[in-house]
């Protein structure tokens, strides 16, 4: 049995990982980035555990997302994210995965450079929308036409989402290729002395 192709990908999560020291690696980006899918991969890879926040939103608030916002409004909701986000960044080294519009929150951003190291997968508008379009759990893409409203979250969030510490390119390649450019960038940035 050949194990050679696994030593690297194996090294270079225990590099991640030493790097990462105890801060928690934040997944930032729009619906459709691939963060969960992406950090749970990387978690995995780097043998810490994985939370999205958005689930343990739904965890401590025992309502969905869409309820949150249906009975409360964005505002609400937007306060229980950054509280939730603010008491798991407490926990690390582990994967946290944001909804889209936490980075979006100053206090939040200010909580993640704290404790975190946030981390942006940017995708195109054409792959983000391929992935959300038929998805129906998406609050904010129950509009007319929901594709002109990812153009404009788009527009609107990418400046701020510029403010992470790393970026990732979100296309669809293997998603291991894409673990391994994160993995890639963690290293760096810790050898860049930060």
């Amino acid at each position: 049995m050949n194990t050679q192709p696994a030593e690297p990908a194996k090294q270079r999560a225990e590099e991640a990982r030493v790097s990462l020291g105890k801060r928690t690696i934040v997944f930032v980006g729009l619906m459709g980035a691939g963060k969960s899918v992406i950090g749970k991969l990387t978690a995995q890879a780097m043998q810490i555990p994985f939370v999205d926040s958005d689930h343990e939103i739904e965890r401590v608030s025992r309502m969905s997302i869409a309820d949150l916002f249906a009975s409360y409004g964005e505002e609400e909701f937007r306060s229980l994210e950054a509280r939730v986000i603010q008491r798991l960044l407490r926990n690390g080294p582990m994967v946290l995965s944001t909804g889209g519009g936490a980075f979006m929150q100053e206090r939040v951003r200010a909580n993640i450079k704290r404790r975190g190291l946030s981390v942006w997968l940017k995708a195109d508008l054409d792959v983000l929308w391929e992935r959300v379009r038929r998805r129906s759990h998406r609050p904010l893409l129950k509009t007319a036409d929901p594709k002109a409203t990812l153009a404009s979250l788009l527009d609107s969030r990418y400046p701020t989402y510029a403010e992470a510490d790393l970026v990732v390119q979100s296309r669809d390649v293997a998603k291991e290729t894409i673990v391994a450019e994160v993995l890639d960038a963690i290293i760096k940035h810790g050898s860049d002395g930060h």
